[in-house]
Parts: structure tokens; C-alpha cells; sequence
């Protein structure tokens, strides 16, 4: 199966349609890839965003990344809602549920790895977490030990949003936890690890 993406919509809250990309996985399971904060620029065409897609592809596991709200073609305000970005990731979510037969990974980067936790700690169909560069203070306050699957997390060393010393602490206390930590990478993978960050991607065990 080659790498080749397919555009769609997505129904979402408040009568909204949302701008997605789906890409096909060579098995039965598949993700929700969330980008980062909608009102920095945050879109499915970043480049972290991309990368964990296709570290996902080349391990099988479809994927559907997605737009917020406002964003690109997706309908709506852009908002830093967090309410807002859970209805949204919720809306991706139905998509790949009604679309791969198998259990179904959360995965987000910077802002929307903190939405795809929250959504895993609220629907129990979610069965595996992939979080990049989760920023410490959108997620420190939420009890990641109630989550029992798989969860990895990876991070850049000198990331300034993300210190991996305080994931180090919070993914201690969960029960199937492990973190990743990139050399020389930033919170924005501008000075590098992009091409570790798919390898890692491609090599977690869900």
C-alpha cells in the first residue's frame, strides 16, 4: 500500500464540517492525529503532524488528521476553546471509529495531544495514546493513571513547553507509560528530530 492521502469532511457539533485527511493503514486499527493550537497556526499540514501520520502508516495504522474549527477549510471560528478543540477531536474520533474495525489510537501534537488525552480519558474507545510535545501545562491537572492502555509520549530534550523531567514524573505514575526523549529537539522540532520522531512513531507497540 503506497502513501497516499485522501481529502474529506467531517460532520462535527454545532452543524460544523470540518477539513480532514485520511490515510489508509495496512491493518485494522486507526488514529486521530490532532495539530497543535488552531490560533498559532496549528493545521493537518504540519510538519510534526505529518510526520507521526506517516510513522503510523508505516506501522498499519490508518489515520484521520484533522483541522479545528476556523481553520483552513473547516467551518467555524477559530477558538482556543477548549471545549470547542474536544467537540472537534470528538467528531474526528466518529469518523475513524465508523471507518476501521480495530481499536482506535489517540494521538496530537503541542495543544492537540492535550485534546487527544482528554478524549481518551473520556471515551473508552480509545485504547492507545500517542502524545508529542504534550505542553505540561494543559495536562498536569488530569489524572493520566485512570488511563490502562498504552500511552507513549515523545518529546524534544530542550523543549521549553514540555520539560521531559516533568513528563518524566506524570508518565511514571501511569500504568503503561513510556517516554521518548529527542536530542536537540525544540518544542516545534525547528532545530531537528523530525525524522526520529516517525521512527518512534512507527516503532510503538500498541
Amino acid at each position: 500500500m503506497s502513501w497516499k492521502e485522501q481529502a474529506i469532511t467531517i460532520p462535527a457539533a454545532d452543524g460544523l464540517v470540518l477539513e480532514g485527511v485520511w490515510q489508509a493503514g495496512g491493518g485494522q486499527r486507526g488514529a486521530v492525529v490532532a495539530p497543535p493550537h488552531p490560533e498559532y497556526a496549528g493545521s493537518l499540514d504540519n510538519p510534526v503532524v505529518n510526520e507521526i501520520a506517516y510513522g503510523l502508516y508505516q506501522s498499519g495504522v490508518a489515520s484521520v488528521r484533522f483541522n479545528w474549527r476556523g481553520v483552513g477549510a473547516s467551518q467555524g471560528s477559530v477558538s482556543g476553546d477548549l471545549d470547542a478543540a474536544d467537540a472537534d477531536y470528538a467528531a474526528a474520533l466518529e469518523q475513524i471509529a465508523r471507518t476501521v474495525e480495530g481499536p482506535v489510537i489517540g494521538a496530537g501534537y503541542s495543544f492537540g495531544a492535550a485534546a487527544a488525552l482528554r478524549s481518551a480519558l473520556a471515551d473508552r474507545r480509545v485504547r492507545g495514546l500517542l502524545l508529542v510535545a504534550p505542553p505540561v501545562a494543559m495536562i498536569e491537572s488530569l489524572d493520566l493513571s485512570k488511563f490502562d492502555h498504552p500511552l507513549y509520549v515523545i518529546v524534544g530534550a530542550d523543549d521549553a513547553f514540555a520539560p521531559a523531567d516533568r513528563l518524566s514524573e506524570l508518565v511514571a505514575g501511569t500504568p503503561r507509560g513510556q517516554l521518548e526523549v529527542i536530542l536537540r529537539a525544540d518544542h516545534f522540532f525547528v532545530s531537528g528530530g523530525l525524522g526520529e520522531l516517525a521512527g518512534l512513531v512507527r516503532g510503538a507497540q500498541f
